[in-house]
């Protein structure tokens, strides 16, 4: 395991978590490379045997130290963004293996994907289809595109990350795809490459993503007959970890259903995680400043907040806490874990039995996918270090803020 007690002291590979505060402070986050690395051999081997990308989700966590690691691997990448783009390009990743999808890009981001070569654009309308076409033919150039479908399946997870379903914002419904695409083979701006879909995120459950790649397959054959020929199928990403009592399959079990219903086709297999490469190979460390006991509950006050990992404010997620040194023989009460920012929605765990007092180091597990990604300054915080863990050695791969960075783009 990558995070695991050694003597009673919680490591990050073979690093003590305290011997990283000890540098860098609290709250940070700690990423293990070898987590990542193993992650990402999970579906190399599933798919080892097709002609297959994997194009890692950015948007789950943007750090430039796990994108190279990536991209070095032979990762292509997702990206919801111009910004994402900059930062795969600056972390040495390949754009001709890089996906843009996102429902509202602008006439810049067009631009500057087209420029770099990317891959592919995901378009998820018609009047984005129309831009993409527009901005190609003021280049000079054809855009490669798909179309994210929107196969109106029940994904079977928090609405908040439900993607496929007809009253979702993202892709195009079905019913419309080959209009679509018979559109968008008749403009002299648009090179039709593939299709693809995306229906949600933290699946644990795997046959609505097999029936997605049914329905992805299925209209690319009706594609096909109407002389309209994809070279990619992109069945997307979401695939679950265990944050609590979560039983996703392993990875290769995952994928099974799905690559049934595309055996033996011809075109490129395309598949976009992001969670589960990263979900588990990340952790965020805080220190208790106040142990505050109430009347009704008992509190934890630490340094990290819900600036610094949203998901149990904005989901009600659950992380599991860990303290970094196990107290041996002191009983445990029930705590909130709560941090400093001025709302009640401020915690990152309720209810769970702790032995803590003040100053000591506690781990908050799973954080590597959306919690970085999702800080934000609010009650002018500066955002957490960053570290990556490397066997025994460990360096820091973001610096944390300063308040004076806060407001140095500011004027009085």
């Amino acid at each position: 395991m990558s995070f695991a007690y050694r003597h009673g002291v919680l490591c990050a590979e073979d690093v003590p978590l305290d011997e990283i505060v000890r540098q860098h402070g609290t709250p940070c986050y700690v990423y293990s490379s070898a987590a990542i690395a193993a992650a990402y051999r999970q579906y190399a081997n599933a798919l080892r045997a097709l002609d297959a990308l994997i194009c890692y989700s950015v948007k789950a966590n943007s750090n430039l130290a796990i994108l190279a690691q990536l991209a070095r691997a032979g990762a292509g990448f997702d990206i919801v963004s111009g910004g994402e783009l900059s930062r795969v390009l600056a972390a040495g990743g390949d754009p001709a293996k890089t996906l843009f999808s996102g429902v509202g890009k602008s006439e810049a981001e067009i631009e500057r994907a087209l420029a770099s070569r990317i891959g592919c654009i995901n378009v998820e309308s018609a009047q984005e289809l129309e831009r993409v076409d527009r901005v190609a033919r003021r280049l000079g150039r054809r855009a490669p595109i798909a179309f994210r479908i929107n196969p109106d399946i029940d994904a079977r997870t928090h609405p908040y990350i439900s993607t496929g379903l007809r009253e979702n914002k993202f892709g195009v419904p079905y019913a419309d795809a080959e209009r679509l695409y018979a559109r968008a083979a008749s403009l002299p701006g648009i090179d039709v490459v593939g299709i693809g879909c995306h229906i949600g995120s933290q699946l644990v459950a795997s046959a609505p993503y097999a029936e997605a790649a049914g329905r992805m397959a299925a209209l690319a054959d009706r594609l096909a007959s109407a002389g309209i020929s994809l070279r990619h199928i992109d069945i997307g990403g979401g695939i679950g970890i265990r944050y609590k009592d979560e039983e996703p399959e392993p990875i290769a079990g995952f994928l099974d259903g799905a690559l049934g219903m595309l055996a033996g086709r011809r075109e490129k297999l395309i598949v976009d995680p992001g969670r589960s490469i990263v979900g588990n190979a990340g952790v965020l460390v805080t220190r208790v400043e106040y142990v505050k006991e109430g009347g009704a509950r008992n509190f934890l006050v630490v340094d990290a907040a819900m600036n610094d990992l949203l998901r149990p404010a904005l989901y009600g997620a659950w992380h599991d806490v860990k303290p970094v040194r196990q107290a041996a023989g002191v009983p445990a009460s029930a705590y909130d874990v709560v941090g400093p920012v001025c709302e009640s929605a401020d915690f990152l765990a309720k209810d769970r039995a702790l032995s803590a007092t003040e100053g000591d180091l506690l781990c908050i597990m799973s954080a590597g996918a959306y919690g970085m990604v999702m800080s934000s300054n609010y009650n002018s915080r500066p955002r957490a270090a960053e570290i990556m863990v490397e066997g025994g050695r460990f360096r820091l791969v973001r610096q944390r803020e300063t308040v004076e960075a806060l407001f140095a783009l500011e004027t009085t």
